[in-house]
């Protein structure tokens, strides 16, 4: 049964049509949140949002490039006119363009910055004005155990190191504001993006799984409700004193 600890409060989540995304958007909206999902995808963005509707959750949308201010801009005011205030802002979507720096392109390089740091920077910028102005508001970053390095993934590492550095300076400078930015950096999770990888390295995916569980302390790999609860946590209002933190969720220590 949900505890609805969220009812009333109103969470924007980029990238919120499969995968963490999704699980995060899952999880707010069964604790009573209104929900409104960005998504690029909107093919998946309507089959989410249908799947959430029918389960009588409170959950709108809009197709948006996070890359693009205006795009941006625009969703805010959408989710503005849908619940009239915004209180949480998870930034979590994200691409990946993996190859070995010899190999990548400067396509791959601008397209994962654009997306997950140019992205961060662009709802972030446009959120906080409404958070500081109601002197509360949750901004949860996803980083990712690449920050700390990741055979193939130079421009994703970054990216995710990037967010990090971003997530303790705007905890610095909204903290007085009653805004809390905090980065939650998972491990090994079950995604689409998961299986991709997979499929770039010609490992089968059952076997990668394996793999990866056998890597991981707690003996198996995460699952995109183990992020949520993660973000959650950052986003509650007993969470208040928790800011400009790096929590990783990835069965094990990773920093």
């Amino acid at each position: 049964m949900s505890m609805e600890r969220f009812r009333d409060r109103t969470a924007f989540i980029t990238g919120a049509s499969r995968g963490i995304g999704k699980a995060i958007a899952k999880a707010f909206a069964t604790e009573g949140a209104n929900v409104f999902l960005i998504d690029i995808n909107e093919s998946a963005l309507t089959a989410t949002l249908n799947e959430f509707r029918e389960q009588g959750l409170k959950a709108e949308g809009a197709l948006a490039d996070v890359s693009d201010r205006k795009q941006v801009n625009a969703a805010v005011q959408q989710a503005l006119e849908a619940f009239g205030n915004i209180d949480i802002l998870v930034n979590n979507a994200g691409v990946i363009r993996d190859n070995l720096l010899f190999k990548m392109t400067e396509d791959d390089w601008d397209t994962v910055m654009n997306v997950h740091l140019k992205g961060s920077f662009n709802c972030s910028a446009e959120i906080q004005k409404i958070m500081v102005e109601n002197r509360y508001g949750r901004i949860i970053n996803l980083s990712s155990t690449s920050a700390l390095g990741n055979r193939g993934q130079a421009n994703y590492s970054t990216a995710k190191a990037g967010l990090q550095g971003f997530t303790k300076t705007l905890a610095i400078e909204l903290g007085k504001f009653g805004v809390t930015v905090n980065a939650v950096a998972p491990g090994f999770i079950e995604t689409d993006m998961t299986k991709a990888t997979a499929e770039r390295m010609g490992i089968p995916f059952e076997q990668f799984l394996q793999y990866g569980a056998s890597q991981t302390p707690v003996g198996r790999v995460g699952q995109p409700e183990d992020i949520a609860n993660a973000v959650l946590f950052f986003a509650m209002e007993e969470s208040s004193y928790v800011n400009g933190q790096v929590l990783y969720v990835a069965g094990g220590p990773k920093d």
